[in-house]
């Protein structure tokens, strides 16, 4: 197409089809990539069901759990950074695991990489907890 000119005959359907992709790709429709898992997509970060960011964190390891993932966040930690909360008969979903920590409650991990919230987030669509000391990153699919 040139500046000033119609589209060519059949190109009204192909930016049509491109527009319908973009909005799929672009909303909602990912969170149906993720399955039924506790979290969806938006903005390319997971969120919790109710729109507030979610985390990981590099000093995460999975040694020592019986699932394999374990959380270097506890005590005051856990506090600033709350664990992604699984209820006792979360089953897997996807890439969603549950797993249980040191303290006995269970927590969500997505390709293994436990799940947090942050307190300096203010409101659903925050994400202010990306990059924080350059330990913490915005859960990404």
């Amino acid at each position: 197409m040139g500046v000033g000119r119609a589209p060519a005959r059949g190109a009204w359907r192909s930016l049509a089809l491109a527009a319908v992709s973009v909005a799929v790709v672009g909303g909602c429709a990912w969170s149906s990539l993720l399955g039924a898992g506790p979290a969806r997509i938006e903005d390319g970060v997971l969120v919790t069901s109710d729109g507030w960011a979610l985390y990981t964190f590099d000093r995460d390891t999975s040694a020592g759990t019986r699932a394999g993932i374990g959380s270097a966040c506890v005590g005051e930690c856990a506090v600033r950074w709350p664990p992604f909360a699984a209820g006792a008969d979360a089953p897997p979903s996807g890439d969603f695991t549950a797993f249980v920590r040191e303290d006995g409650t269970r927590q969500w991990a997505y390709k293994g990489r436990p799940l947090y919230r942050w307190t300096g987030d203010a409101a659903p669509g925050d994400r202010t907890g990306d990059g924080v000391d350059n330990l913490w990153r915005a859960a990404r699919p």
